[in-house]
Parts: structure tokens; sequence; C-alpha cells
């Protein structure tokens, strides 16, 4: 099962670290992620959002271009399209990742010089992630994780 996990943190240049860190196990196959987001409120009170790609994206598009690809075969004018609006449809089916609605609210609070990062993983190896997360300062703002693994979380970013 998914968890989600958002962290806010005092520096907007801690949550693209955290982020770094994080995508450093991912290329070591010890984290995997659903979805992810970077939310930064600068000094000014503007606020930026970087959603990164997502597996349902990444489904979404593999199974429209194979679509695409059945149908460009069959009926060479219409796959391309075809296989764009099939994508979608299953992109939106899947809606698995971080709601934007919550993404949108959490920016809202975040204050000036502050940042959120927001995690669905898919898998992971908790004491390397841990690790990894370990000497960031960070308030836990919502997870899914069980009580003992929110609280190793908590004291990772204290």
């Amino acid at each position: 099962m998914n968890q989600l996990i958002v962290v806010s943190f005092d520096s907007v240049d801690d949550a693209r670290n955290a982020m770094k860190r994080l995508r450093g196990l991912e290329g070591e196959g010890r984290i995997g992620f659903e979805d992810t987001a970077i939310v930064e409120r600068l000094a000014d009170g503007t606020s930026h959002v970087r959603n990164e790609l997502s597996g349902a994206t990444e489904t979404a598009a593999a199974i429209g271009a194979l679509v695409g690809a059945v149908v460009l075969w069959v009926f060479p004018l219409a796959g391309a399209a075809i296989g764009a609006v099939l994508g979608g449809a299953v992109g939106a089916a899947l809606d698995t990742g971080v709601d934007p609605k919550f993404v949108k609210e959490l920016k809202d609070t975040l204050t000036p010089g502050r940042s959120a990062l927001f995690l669905v993983v898919k898998k992971a190896d908790a004491d390397a992630t841990l690790a990894a997360l370990r000497g960031l300062k960070g308030d836990v703002v919502q997870t899914t994780l069980d009580p003992e693994t929110e609280e190793a979380l908590r004291q990772a970013l204290a």
C-alpha cells in the first residue's frame, strides 16, 4: 500500500535537498515513488509547486502509446489522437498521486521562506530513508505511516 508523507521545512532549499537525497536512494532501488511534489513559498510571498512525473502518469502514457500504436497500424490517421485520449482517460482513472487540493491548502498556509515536500511512496527501506533525511530540519505535517515509523521520521528531522 502506498504511504503519504508530507514534511514542511524552514528553508526553501531544504525540500529540494531532501528530494535530491531521496532520488539517490531511488537510483539504488531503496525507495520507490508513486508521486512527489515540492512546494516553495519565497521570501516575497510568491509560491511555486513543482509536480514531478507520477507513476500514474507514466502508466497512462505507456498504455496510451501502446493502444495508439495498435490503432495507428489499423487506422493510421486516427491512431495518435485515440492513443492520447485513452492515455488521459487511464491517467484520470489511476488518480493515485498527491491530491492537488491538499497541495494548494498547504501552499496557502506556508509562511514565506518555507517549503514542503509531498511524497507518495510505493516501497522504501525505512532505515536508509531515515538516514537520508537525518540532519534536515523539518516538521511532519501528515503521514499514513504507522505510529512508530512516523515517530522515527520526526526524530530524524528534529
